[in-house]
């Protein structure tokens, strides 16, 4: 009753509608029912549950079969322990059932995120390749460290020809008469 319209502790939401007439019917959380059926379906899928469930009925079978014959609940048939196997399994289906539609509940979140996360990994991964086929573009009309250390080579080579044609030209023709180096102020020979 704690979401009845009627209730005054309840807070009014401004972004969702009021709700409209009186409803004697109890309301109730669907989300605490949906964590109790997963708490309930995952102890009887457990071990646990199957050996105390052996216990029981070993202990009952022998109680029944072996007690005397005025302290025997349920005789050999053993009728109401089916019974109380099935009233349990009556139970225990639909819980199940709702653990498992809770489950199927998340895993279709979790595909749609997982989804969402996959494009937007391949749009980021498309922008990537497209940067990087771009760089590579620009890459081919720069000049490798490569390139430029033979051109330099083959620059200087030709700086050192033209220096070497410039110093030939240039070079006296040599004479046939030996005149002795003239020495210089300190005595040093040239």
């Amino acid at each position: 009753m704690a979401n009845s319209p009627m209730d005054p502790q309840r807070k009014r939401r401004l972004d969702q509608p009021l709700e409209r007439g009186r409803t004697r019917r109890p309301t109730y959380d669907p989300e605490f029912f949906g964590a109790m059926s997963e708490r309930v379906a995952r102890y009887i899928g457990s071990w646990a549950f199957i050996a105390w469930m052996t216990v029981v009925v070993v202990t009952w079978i022998g109680w029944n079969v072996l007690a005397p014959g005025n302290l025997k609940p349920d005789i050999y048939p053993f009728i109401f322990l089916t019974f109380l196997l099935s009233l349990q399994a009556s139970y225990a289906a639909p819980l199940i059932l709702l653990a498992q539609n809770r489950q199927t509940d998340r895993d279709r979140v979790q595909f749609q995120e997982d989804r969402s996360r996959n494009e937007r990994i391949l749009a980021d991964s498309d922008y990537l390749a497209r940067e990087i086929a771009d760089v590579r573009d620009a890459m081919g009309e720069l000049a490798t460290r490569d390139y430029l250390r033979g051109e330099l080579r083959d620059f200087l080579e030709e700086i050192n020809a033209r220096l070497d044609r410039i110093e030939n030209s240039q070079a006296p023709e040599k004479s046939t008469d030996q005149t002795p180096p003239l020495p210089s102020e300190h005595g040093l020979q040239p």
